[in-house]
């Protein structure tokens, strides 16, 4: 299960994680973290680890690994192999590391942060069989007072008739220091696969760190995704969600502002279209006085689909003057479809701000008669509210190359 140079803690975390995978029931319908969801759509007695591609599928993975017009870095891998890196604009002592390298040179920052954080959102066993087989993915370092100019790109496809992948992705940023990495999920054919990927992210002191989360496997397909946010004294993490394939994806986000002054921003954008199910659960932690938090979740939801979201802002004893808010708001595009959302406070501090709230509504008539009276057609005045709507969230990213490109991938959705 694992090579024999992994380090000694490594192969023991490993194998305690298996042992907590086959000690943990499979959730049921009862499940509180799991209601209004199923996680028996996760049919792990019908996958097996994904085996070797050949050499035209990593070709052809390697020539769709197309993202925003200049990286600073890019790791493409297929089944958890690495079959291409490049690296023609990292900064100075910037590290973007495949994980296997990083277990040999950089154990120390891997035993320090790989998944210290206890998946509670519902979604534990699956994060124990992940830590259990995860063995590919990036670890990406950058130095303090180091600012990453270009986005960093980390492409993970998969292919094979039930083969399941691990994909990890470790993000350390020191003081004062700034990057942007964007993670795609892929099939690179038409099948039933599985990816169950982790992401721990950690922002030191003063740093600013924006990650963003790309899910367009195959609609045969089903896509897990964890991560894990931790915001220093002073730091800023912005997180995005975008949710575009897969007939059940689920994504559980925590952020824990450990810092004082510390900010976290969290967005989504889903367009679940046919019966697909997006399932989204997360948390606001807030453990330090004068945190900043800020959730905005936008779901566009057409023909039978379903969107879940399950949400709680938690503000610990001590972290007075707390400034968080919580919204998620669904765009209904059929009468068929249907959206649930749970927004939650749990305030345990004085002198606190704090708010949460959800919206479900059609596309408005007096929107759709304006555009259609300067001679719009009405399934594109629809295409164009739609895309108004959630371009709201997109647009806060502020970086113009990478807003093109995701703004891209959401119309080829439409397409």
């Amino acid at each position: 299960m694992r090579r024999n140079d992994a380090p000694a803690w490594f192969q023991q975390r490993a194998r305690a994680a298996w042992e907590t995978f086959l000690a943990t029931p499979l959730p049921g319908n009862k499940s509180e973290p799991w209601r209004y969801s199923n996680a028996k759509r996760i049919a792990l007695d019908s996958l097996h680890p994904a085996s070797e591609a050949s050499e035209a599928d990593q070709q052809k993975a390697i020539t769709l690994s197309q993202g925003v017009a200049s990286v600073g870095a890019k790791l493409v891998f297929l089944n958890d192999r690495l079959i291409h890196a490049s690296a023609e604009a990292l900064a100075a002592g910037v590290e973007v590391l495949p994980f296997s390298e990083a277990l040999r040179t950089r154990g120390d920052v891997l035993e320090q942060y790989l998944m210290k954080r206890e998946a509670e959102l519902g979604s534990a066993k699956f994060a124990a069989l992940h830590l259990a087989h995860v063995s590919a993915g990036a670890v990406i370092l950058v130095p303090k007072n180091v600012t990453q100019e270009l986005p960093i790109e980390i492409y993970h496809w998969v292919s094979g008739e039930n083969a399941v992948t691990f994909p990890h992705t470790l993000i350390v940023t020191g003081e004062q220091s700034k990057i942007t990495v964007v993670d795609h999920h892929g099939s690179l054919n038409n099948e039933v696969t599985q990816s169950i990927a982790v992401a721990d992210l950690v922002a030191g002191p003063g740093s600013k760190l924006q990650y963003v989360n790309v899910q367009e496997v195959e609609r045969k397909a089903n896509a897990l995704h964890i991560s894990s946010t931790s915001v220093g004294r002073d730091a800023e993490v912005q997180a995005l969600q975008l949710q575009l394939g897969a007939a059940f994806a689920r994504s559980e986000s925590v952020s824990d502002l450990i810092g004082e002054n510390s900010r976290s921003e969290m967005f989504a954008v889903t367009l679940p279209v046919g019966d697909q199910i997006v399932d989204m659960r997360t948390l606001q932690n807030h453990a330090a006085p004068h945190s900043f938090s800020d959730l905005l979740y936008k779901n566009s939801l057409a023909d039978q689909s379903r969107s879940v979201f399950s949400g709680l802002i938690q503000v610990a004893e001590g972290a007075h003057y707390t400034d968080a808010y919580q919204k998620c708001r669904n765009l209904l595009n059929s009468e068929d479809c249907e959206a649930v959302s749970m927004p939650g406070l749990e305030i345990n501090a004085d002198q606190v701000k704090c708010s949460h709230g959800a919206t479900s509504a059609p596309i408005s008539e007096d929107e759709l008669f304006y555009l259609k009276a300067r001679g719009i057609p009405e399934k594109e005045s629809r295409r164009l509210i739609e895309l108004g709507f959630l371009e709201d969230v997109i647009s806060r990213l502020g970086n113009e190359a990478l807003i093109e490109d995701l703004d891209r991938r959401i119309e080829a959705k439409h397409g």
